[in-house]
């Protein structure tokens, strides 16, 4: 309300504009779930390949996963969501964290697997007070160092519990002590001792205390419990993701359909895409409709298929990329990254396929595709990857899988998918205002100007097709959407169009010649 004018003069007051704007979300966040040596297991973003192999370790061959991350990052991705899948031991006496048990204080491993075998602990008074302490962890492989001075068993900011659950990446505190008990230095070390010069003042992992490494995953361990977030359910933890990758366990096995299919539950609930890799049988286009493991085995058919698109073959190499060795890897991360390097060039709307959709780092795909191959798959909604002499490797087609001929289906185009998963997600997040406000045409005003403004934004980019915003978009907010008994239910309904541009998949040159004039 305006102050009171109590005497004559200039009164200003601020008034609120009324308008407001629609941020667009990210495209390309992508969530990459499997088994790790280590790390944690809650979804974890990582912007680097280097910031996943500290979080998750890069040395175990075994595990898959290094190879898509690398391959997302090598490719142009920025952002990855980790989750980490662990399977316990079933054997007798089988421990998943190791300890280290020193004289009135036990620590454990901050993860699980048998990565914490290698750590070595050191404790040394300090020289400030005698009820302070100094500890310093290593891991032997790496060599990471981890330095904890001026600790304390005693209720303060500097509690050992508290200051490596907070600060430490490699441990935790197992069992509290007496606050009167204080652990005990080892006799040689002293205050200025040089830190590992010798291996005897150090406590490693005693044999007994050693951890297992995650059994292979199994069909339980992925889809886990939707109460308890745990398998694939524990992306619901995660604010955002907009790609979905899900490699398999070993090298040159499947990841199961059950899973992909519980996956793709997933990704229509949070309004993604998912990425699945070709069956490892797949040797041949053939086998595409083969109907012992083609695509009618993988049960996504439906118009859930609308959010998953599958890639052919793989990428030749079961091992480190560029390496000369035989067998073949899933493509997932590198067709992630692709998508990451061209929604930042050219924009989600533009189709991640053609002469610019290179894969970086890689030998090639595991089998090369003729013309007549790469169309028999792409009416089928098979994307290929092919080689090109000068080009390389490049993804050779962009659609889902409800991208067969014989659907039509409108979302027969990955880059049409992703865009309105796109406008649906920045919309969603974009209103959560409306929520509880009067329901009537001041509301519903407001509601088409900050959605025809976001809309808008797009089409000045060159998101949509269309000379002019008319012929691109549309807002209805009105007494036509929102009846009088949607009012009393409190509903408000907001319909909104698009023209989305779709890929030239066909470029169809017509050629004529001119007849010769007859001379006169």
């Amino acid at each position: 309300m305006p102050n009171a004018s109590l005497s004559p003069g200039v009164y200003v007051e601020e008034l609120p504009s009324g308008t407001r704007t629609i941020q667009a979300v990210a495209t390309a966040i992508t969530a990459f779930v499997g088994r790790t040596p280590m790390g944690a297991e809650e979804p974890t973003l990582v912007d680097s390949y280097s910031a996943y192999a500290s979080s998750f370790g890069g040395l175990d061959p075994a595990c898959t996963m290094r190879l898509v991350v690398r391959d997302f990052f090598t490719n142009g991705g920025r952002q990855a969501v980790i989750l980490r899948l662990f399977k316990p031991s079933t054997a007798a006496g089988a421990r998943d964290r190791a300890l280290i048990v020193l004289p009135n204080l036990v620590l454990v491993a901050a993860s699980r697997g048998s990565w914490a075998n290698a750590l070595r602990v050191r404790i040394e008074p300090s020289a400030l007070a005698a009820d302070l302490f100094t500890l310093s962890v290593c891991h032997t492989p790496t060599g990471e160092v981890e330095v904890f001075p001026n600790l304390s068993v005693k209720e303060g900011p500097r509690r050992v519990d508290r200051v490596l659950a907070s600060q430490s990446s490699l441990l935790r505190v197992e069992t509290a002590m007496p606050a009167s008990a204080m652990p005990a230095a080892h006799a040689a070390a002293g205050p200025g001792a040089a830190l590992w010069a010798d291996d005897t003042l150090s406590t490693p992992v005693s044999a007994d205390h050693a951890a297992q490494d995650s059994e292979p995953l199994d069909l339980a361990a992925y889809l886990g419990d939707e109460a308890a977030r745990t398998g694939l359910h524990a992306l619901g933890r995660t604010k955002l993701f907009n790609l979905l990758c899900i490699p398999p366990d070993t090298v040159g096995g499947d990841t199961a359909p059950e899973v992909y299919r519980a996956a793709l539950d997933i990704c229509v609930q949070r309004r993604a895409m998912l990425i699945v890799d070709a069956p490892a049988a797949w040797q041949s286009p053939d086998d595409a409709t083969d109907a012992t493991h083609g695509l009618p085995c993988l049960g996504i058919e439906d118009v859930r298929a609308r959010n998953a698109a599958l890639y052919f073959p793989r990428l030749a190499g079961g091992s480190e990329p560029n390496a000369s060795t035989m067998g073949s890897r899933a493509a997932c991360g590198a067709i992630a990254g692709l998508m990451a390097r061209t929604d930042a060039a050219r924009g989600v709307w533009k189709a991640p396929a053609g002469t610019e959709a290179t894969l970086r780092g890689v030998q090639g795909p595991a089998l090369s595709l003729n013309d007549a191959q790469n169309g028999l798959l792409n009416r089928l909604g098979v994307n290929c990857l092919r080689r090109f002499p000068t080009i390389g490797t490049v993804a050779w087609g962009a659609r889902t899988l409800r991208g067969a001929d014989p659907l039509a289906d409108e979302y027969k185009y990955i880059p049409v998918r992703r865009m309105a998963l796109h406008i649906e997600e920045s919309l969603y997040r974009g209103l959560q205002w409306v929520v509880f406000e009067a329901n009537g045409e001041p509301l519903w005003a407001q509601i088409r100007l900050a959605v025809g403004g976001y809309l808008q934004a797009l089409f000045t980019q060159g998101a949509f097709q269309g000379r002019s915003p008319k012929d691109a978009y549309f807002v209805r907010c009105d007494l036509g959407t929102t009846t009088d008994n949607d009012i009393a239910l409190g509903l408000v309904n907001i319909h909104i169009g698009f023209a989305p541009l779709k890929p030239a998949e066909f470029v169809i040159l017509k050629v004529q010649t001119k007849a010769g004039q007859a001379q006169g």
